[in-house]
């Protein structure tokens, strides 16, 4: 088979003795003399060069998919807009809506087959007014950098002052009991662990204790949770995220603290245990309240029932903009759509854009969008999640059967000269993960993820953050691989 790009032109003529000689210098000598045998290697050329020749067609529109990125790119326009004109989209807020109704009048433009916003009714957390924070060491008042984790409670109006107690993990904290804890600040010092090479797999293992303290020193008779800000950077940047409560378990108000504000408590710590930490926040939870996720497609040539799912998230944190987390994924997968409309590439099969709402503190898109989908009968045959932020690209994870494996083995040549080396089984992503029962690929793209913590859920995730050309090969790099699906579907 060719190699794709390979411009090899070949000839054959059956001679006499039934050689099939090829123009480029070589020949195969057959001993059989006969009208099948001659048919059958005339078929098995045809086959061949067919093969090869859809090859060098399939390089050629993923040549042109990131040419037409880089030159004529949208992403970047569309995420400096999100980002200046709209900002911090927590779920239920205003400005949440406004991006809802910013992405649809952009879609709108890109005259797809259609676009529409699905109901989804979301949480509704409001942060309030700025945090503060200090302890007291000795007669010296210190302050640190905090913000409210996701979905916490306020402290009283002046405040929450109490001895805090340092732990590293469930099983010292465990290990206190509720004699050693009640009536105090429980200060959650777990960093993510720097060895990893995969900083999301840094992050998986520390997630935990930022989502779980709460309800954990909550059933000990803690009155308030200190937790080290996720993130590998020594910087003063306090970051935000979800965490949790139950409902048989007293709630308790609930903080990060900045990585250099942890390792200055943790000091201070170690040389008075009876130390007073301070914090006041004035988070609240409101009544759920009605979002949207936003859908734009085009209709499949071939089989159109066959759809694939392409997109990211609208929500973000308010500390930042969302530049990385996660207008980089949205903005990618719509430029998608305008790549396949621009290029005028008439898909087999139908693609889906669905700017999800609500990833970060709820997962009510993703399961509204997957449970109506399912209630439609539709056929989600693959869906590719963005949410790793706007960086290099490096390649996609893999969920699926083992047919579905054999899709990625047959198409990663294509793919891997544009630095996209990574084909590997994993994660797809937590909005699609809500299709995983249907029977569906689930793909997650995978950018370099060295930088991503560094802004992560904080006030430095900002369109500044973002590298234009990061983010228009990132946006390529998808459209190549929902065009691979598009033709040859995924087994």
């Amino acid at each position: 088979m060719l190699h794709s790009g390979e411009n090899l032109e070949v000839n054959f003529t059956i001679e006499k003795d039934w050689q099939l000689r090829l123009n480029s210098g070589g020949f195969f000598t057959f001993g059989f003399k006969s009208a099948v045998m001659n048919r059958l290697l005339l078929c098995l050329f045809l086959l061949f060069n067919t093969s090869s020749f859809s090859q060098s067609s399939d390089s050629l529109i993923i040549r042109k998919l990131f040419e037409e990125s880089l030159v004529n790119g949208s992403t970047y326009h569309w995420l400096g807009e999100i980002c200046s004109k709209i900002g911090p989209r927590v779920s239920g807020s205003p400005q949440a809506e406004m991006a809802v109704n910013y992405l649809k009048k952009e879609l709108d433009q890109l005259s797809l087959d259609s676009v529409y916003l699905q109901d989804v009714m979301v949480p509704h957390w409001v942060r309030g007014k700025k945090e503060a924070a200090y302890f007291i060491d000795g007669k010296e008042q210190k302050n640190v950098n905090i913000c409210a984790l996701g979905g916490s409670i306020a402290t009283p109006k002046g405040g929450l002052k109490a001895s805090v107690i340092e732990v590293h993990n469930f099983d010292e904290l465990k290990a206190l009991g509720k004699e050693k804890v009640q009536g105090k600040i429980v200060f959650m010092n777990h960093p993510m662990k720097l060895e990893f090479i995969n900083t999301f797999e840094a992050y998986g293992e520390a997630a935990g204790f930022r989502w779980a303290t709460a309800m954990r020193a909550g059933a000990l008779g803690a009155v308030g949770v200190v937790v080290r800000s996720m993130t590998l950077s020594m910087d003063d940047y306090p970051h935000t995220g979800a965490m949790g409560y139950s409902d048989t378990i007293p709630k308790i108000p609930a903080c990060a603290i900045s990585t250099m504000g942890a390792e200055s408590l943790s000091k201070a710590l170690k040389q008075n245990k009876d130390l007073q930490f301070y914090f006041q926040q004035s988070s609240e939870i409101l009544p759920d309240t009605l979002s949207h996720n936003v859908i734009g497609e085009i209709r499949g040539s071939e089989f159109p029932n066959e759809i694939i799912v392409v997109g990211g998230h609208v929500d973000a944190w308010d500390l930042g903009q969302g530049a990385h987390d996660d207008g980089a994924g949205v903005v990618e997968s719509m430029e998608v759509l305008r790549l396949f409309k621009r290029l005028n590439i008439h898909p087999k099969r139908t693609i889906r854009f669905v700017g999800f709402m609500n990833e970060e503190n709820g997962g009510k898109g993703g399961d509204v969008y997957a449970k109506q989908a399912k209630l439609r009968g539709e056929k989600t045959i693959a869906a590719i999640e963005s949410d790793e932020g706007g960086f290099t690209p490096r390649g996609f994870s893999f969920n699926g059967d083992s047919l579905q494996a054999e899709f990625v083995k047959k198409n990663k040549s294509l793919l891997m000269p544009y630095g996209l080396s990574k084909w590997e089984k994993g994660y797809g992503g937590s909005d699609i993960n809500h299709l995983e029962d249907q029977g569906t690929l689930l793909i997650g793209f995978i950018p370099d993820s060295q930088r991503y913590f560094e802004v992560h859920h904080a006030a430095t995730d900002t369109f500044d953050k973002v590298s234009r050309r990061e983010l228009e090969m990132s946006a390529a790099s998808i459209a190549s691989l929902v065009y691979m699906l598009s033709e040859y579907g995924v087994k």
